[in-house]
């Protein structure tokens, strides 16, 4: 059923996509100066959040750069599926960009699983973003591999640090024993909780407060913004501030069209991908910044701030889910996460 909804919106897209764009070349041509362009772009989350506020500024730019040529529609989750329904949307050319985020795209390309592995990056969000802009690994190593499914990686950025909320203690990774901790569906953030010894249970994003509120999970991860907007806090005892790993997204485009596009509009999208690389940090840090207020002002929850200590135990246990990366993507795989464990060690020595 969940495949027959997706091919019956992807008709649909396409047909209208048809009407504002005609066939695509197999090169990209000159322009003419004469056409104009309606692309469609899909985000996972709702309006006034992060990826929401990243795809209007993005239209913001390119809408004024092309001096009215192009017009931007956005599309935030659940108005064309769910984050990878549109996905697979994009990837079939019904769309024209997406926020692709690796935890929902874990089972499209494997390997970009390694966003999933705890205590990978670093606590530098300036150091990250140059890793994020210059990385081997990223933009060439496992680009590659989204692209043979597809989907052209324009960038890579994230939403924050990601934070627990839980119904009890987890500040050792003996509390998490058989706790069922709501994870996206990317194999490999399941085997990031197993090796705490979790019980990690996929639930779709939207369905997660009432599933924290009826006791079907007992715990959740997101960045302190998500947590703040769709009201976690509000059906959970404890806030850790964990910092295990990074919320990582990719803005993305399908291949097939982006190769089609005369060369200067293909530049003009490139040079406002590289104009938002800053704005992503910026956003993600004010409403992160702001969420953690906001919340303790809406509610009691009780807030851990994990110590070193309790944060090297974790770091210790996290590295049977990097065994297991290793063993389920491959030696393609492997090879990439070692490139970016050598990057990111290069950058913060």
């Amino acid at each position: 059923m969940k495949k027959l909804i997706t091919l019956l919106m992807l008709i649909v897209l396409v047909g209208a996509a048809a009407v504002g764009c005609g066939q695509k070349p197999a090169e990209a041509p000159a322009a003419t100066g004469e056409e104009t362009y309606s692309w469609r772009f899909a985000h996972e989350e709702i309006d006034g959040s992060v990826q929401d506020l990243y795809v209007k500024k993005f239209k913001e730019i390119i809408e004024e750069k092309s001096g009215g040529k192009i017009n931007i529609e956005i599309y935030p989750v659940g108005q064309i599926g769910d984050a990878l329904q549109q996905a697979e949307i994009l990837q079939n050319g019904g769309i024209e960009f997406a926020i692709v985020s690796p935890g929902n795209t874990g089972t499209v390309v494997p390997e970009n699983q390694l966003f999933s592995l705890h205590f990978l990056f670093s606590d530098d969000m300036d150091k990250n973003a140059e890793i994020f802009k210059n990385s081997v690994a990223l933009n060439e190593m496992l680009s590659a591999k989204y692209l043979e499914k597809n989907i052209q990686v324009l960038a890579y950025w994230t939403e924050g640090a990601m934070q627990w909320t839980s119904n009890k203690p987890v500040t050792t990774p003996a509390e998490w024993q058989g706790m069922k901790m709501r994870t996206m569906q990317s194999p490999m953030i399941v085997a990031a909780y197993e090796a705490y010894g979790a019980n990690p249970t996929p639930v779709p994003y939207m369905e997660v407060y009432s599933g924290l509120q009826l006791n079907m999970i007992e715990g959740q991860e997101n960045p302190l913004f998500a947590i703040e907007e769709m009201k976690f806090y509000e059906v959970q005892k404890y806030l850790t501030l964990a910092s295990s790993n990074l919320f990582m997204t990719t803005t993305a485009t399908n291949p097939d069209f982006f190769n089609g596009l005369p060369a200067d509009i293909q530049q003009m999208v490139l040079d406002t991908i590289d104009e938002l690389r800053p704005y992503s940090f910026e956003i993600q840090a004010d409403l992160n910044g702001a969420a953690l207020d906001k919340i303790k002002e809406a509610s009691d929850i009780e807030i851990v701030e994990l110590t070193p200590e309790q944060r090297e135990a974790f770091q210790a246990a996290s590295a049977a889910a990097y065994d297991r990366y290793a063993a389920v993507v491959g030696a393609d795989g492997k090879a990439i996460l070692d490139k970016l464990i050598e990057e990111v060690a290069e950058m913060t020595k």
